[in-house]
């Protein structure tokens, strides 16, 4: 995708004509819109069809085996997230794996002031990149945790029979305390959603310039040099 796709300009009919209001950019593309509620579908279908299988007083609602193949279904989708990402965006199912592990001075710097992001104070936060620090170690939790649940819950699936007494519970205490940190990871996550009202960009795809730039000022600073760079190539070529 060329840089000046990633770019929109929303305009303004005004008596002399369309005036230009801000710049959006492009941050979640398509197929990463698509992955992102695929997983947060799947997760919540197994938290809610798992909490009865765990929870005494819930137990009611397994009855008739449903709430135990919707959990399955809800497992596959689960599983299938890491391949849809490569198979529909294989760039950056890379990005998000490598950035959520990489950290930077800013990054440290940003984690020692998190408290006033927590509160809603992004202005006065160290520069961050595409991904400010919180986001990732939030990606790399999901990561993590993801991967626990999968091999567990397929171990579960799978070998119940074959694991003994102390393995099957070694197994789903393992099982059950990565779907308690991913569910902790998920409300922090709808937290930060709301306080800075991101729902938007994961329906549409785009922020808007200066909020952008207020939390990833590295980030657009990057995408407004590959496009200066560009138009500057364009002119070259049109001399």
């Amino acid at each position: 995708m060329a840089t000046q796709d990633l770019v929109t300009q929303e305009t303004q009919e005004t008596s002399e004509g369309s005036l230009p209001i801000h710049h959006r950019i492009l941050r979640y593309r398509p197929g990463q819109r698509v992955v992102h509620w695929l997983l947060a579908t799947s997760f919540l279908l197994l938290l809610l069809t798992g909490l009865p299988l765990l929870w005494q007083p819930l137990g009611f609602l397994a009855a008739g085996g449903y709430t135990r193949l919707i959990h399955r279904i809800a497992a596959v989708g689960f599983m299938l997230v890491p391949v849809l990402y490569l198979l529909v965006d294989r760039r950056g199912a890379r990005e998000l794996l490598v950035d959520s592990f990489h950290y930077t001075r800013d990054d440290l710097e940003w984690l020692k002031h998190a408290y006033r992001y927590f509160m809603g104070h992004a202005a006065e936060m160290p520069p961050q990149g595409r991904l400010n620090a919180g986001q990732k170690l939030h990606h790399a939790g999901v990561v993590i945790m993801s991967f626990f649940i999968v091999a567990t819950g397929l171990v579960l699936w799978l070998a119940k029979d074959q694991l003994g007494a102390n393995g099957l519970a070694i197994t789903a205490m393992i099982h059950d305390l990565s779907m308690f940190v991913l569910t902790v990871l998920l409300i922090g996550h709808l937290y930060f959603t709301y306080v800075y009202q991101a729902l938007p960009a994961m329906l549409s795809g785009y922020v808007d310039e200066e909020e952008a730039y207020l939390e990833y000022p590295k980030w657009v600073e990057e995408i407004l040099a590959t496009m200066a760079e560009e138009k500057q190539a364009k002119r070259t070529r049109k001399d």
